[in-house]
């Protein structure tokens, strides 16, 4: 099915979250076509009484004002240039980005602002916007990640539908890092029983520092409900054999450290193993704010 695209204007640009490591957020578009199995933004469609199921991803907002909405609030005197997270709900370089290319003006809005920013992302097409990046990290924070859950090409194509393959992000992150990009993996979701196995991460883990990755995170399958029912029913199609060990396990929406901490104990050792570091030849350190070098005059 083709995916709809609804240019909508925006009334505000950033906002404010609770509970995650970020105090704001970004996102150019509303509604993701990858359609990854896992989201974890199908539970918030489903407490907004919006499609969480099959039919999720297959309407897309395209916010087509949000550059300009972003470049006024980052011109309010109240704002305190504190870092925003692009692309927590939706990717921001999912294909609409093709053609809208939204969130390269939002990146110029934010280098012209000199505020910092981070982006999460699963799509290649950000090696188009290296020069906007380049121009930005210099004036401030900035930093990308790709999400690379698993290089296991049967694990990807099913539940990662609408995604570019993850040697592709790969190869897009040696370009940013190549052109002193701060740009690392992140390893989420891994998946129980799937793609939690010693062999499969290290897979990652290896490739990573092969691309160049600063760092690589993980993290273990949240499952609230809404993406509850439409991961568990794509397991029982594609492997049935897990879905009483997934029914037993996510009796709340987060696994307990029994299931957790060995997979992250494992993807830490890794990353000794494989000597994981920022090896960037050409860092782009951020300059002082502008309010900074006044006082130290």
């Amino acid at each position: 099915m083709p995916v709809e695209y609804r240019e909508e204007p925006c009334r505000a640009a950033l906002n404010r979250v609770s509970n995650m490591p970020f105090k704001w957020s970004l996102n150019p578009y509303m509604g993701c076509a990858h359609r990854c199995t896992f989201c974890y933004v199908r539970g918030f469609e489903r407490r907004a009484d919006r499609p969480s199921g099959e039919s999720y991803g297959r309407s897309v907002r395209v916010k087509v004002n949000v550059a300009e909405v972003l470049r006024r609030e980052l011109a309010s005197r109240s704002w305190k240039r504190e870092v925003v997270a692009i692309g927590a709900a939706t990717d921001p370089y999912q294909p609409a980005e093709g053609r809208y290319r939204l969130t390269r003006g939002c990146l110029e809005a934010f280098a012209d602002a000199r505020s910092p920013f981070s982006i999460i992302t699963r799509g290649p097409l950000v090696v188009r916007d290296v020069d906007v990046l380049q121009r930005a990290a210099p004036r401030a924070e900035v930093d990308v990640t790709f999400s690379v859950p698993t290089l296991d090409p049967e694990i990807w194509r099913r539940t990662e539908p609408g995604t570019a393959p993850p040697r592709q992000r790969l190869r897009a992150l040696a370009t940013l890092v190549a052109a002193g990009i701060d740009a690392s993996v992140g390893i989420a979701p891994i998946l129980p029983g799937l793609s939690d196995k010693p062999e499969l991460l290290a897979d990652v883990v290896r490739a990573a520092r092969d691309a160049g990755a600063t760092n690589v995170w993980c993290n273990v399958l949240y499952l609230q409900p809404g993406t509850r029912e439409h991961f568990l029913e794509h397991l029982a199609r594609d492997w049935p054999e897990l879905l009483p060990k997934y029914l037993a396990i996510y009796r709340s929406p987060y696994p307990n450290r029994a299931v957790s901490a060995p997979v992250k104990d494992e993807v830490a050792a890794l990353k000794r193993r494989f000597a994981i570091a920022d090896r960037r030849e050409r860092p782009l350190e951020p300059e002082p704010a502008p309010e900074q070098l006044s006082l130290a005059m």
